[in-house]
């Protein structure tokens, strides 16, 4: 079941899609890329010594030209250009007045909701790829032990910090 793309007035850069549950708002499109780029960086080392293996079998004639390589390589172009925009599509977010709305997963589908009074502290985290994008991930930690940290990798760094800001203001007028 495919999701139906609208654009959300508050940014050019969100869409939302339809939901049972209530409208979700995408993650930025540069989260996809991100994503690429993990996953080219994973499947380089595993290209690399399907290439080595494949030139040790051919040096010794076991085996014909393409038998290691090539299936690795199709797995590894699988790996990059379509997981990435299965995870892209499969993650979505909705934020309210007084709570987080995380949901995620391909096969594992996973909706957590995150109400701010149960938040104890925010990071707004990136690392140098998502620097490059300038995505980052919004991470809220809360009391307990089960899902005690929620992460939102792929937002845009203005709106992962204005998120953050906003959460923290519902906290301090809580706690007043």
């Amino acid at each position: 079941m495919e999701s139906t793309l609208t654009a959300t007035p508050a940014s050019p850069a969100a869409a939302t899609f339809a939901d049972p549950d209530g409208e979700l708002t995408r993650v930025h499109p540069n989260y996809k890329s991100a994503l690429r780029v993990r996953a080219t960086i994973t499947a380089i080392p595993f290209v690399i010594v399907a290439l080595i293996l494949e030139t040790i079998f051919r040096e010794q004639e076991l085996l014909v030209s393409g038998a290691i390589a090539g299936p690795v390589l199709l797995i590894a172009i699988a790996f990059i250009i379509r997981l990435p925009s299965r995870r892209y599509t499969a993650r979505g977010y909705a934020m309210s007045a007084d709570r987080l709305r995380v949901v995620r997963g391909l096969l594992f589908r996973s909706d957590t909701v995150v109400p701010f009074g149960r938040v104890q502290h925010i990071d707004v985290d990136q690392g140098p790829i998502e620097r490059f994008f300038d995505i980052a991930t919004l991470t809220l930690h809360t009391a307990g032990s089960h899902n005690a940290s929620v992460h939102l990798p792929g937002l845009q760094q203005d709106l992962a910090r204005d998120m953050r800001e906003t959460i923290r203001a519902h906290i301090r007028r809580e706690s007043l």
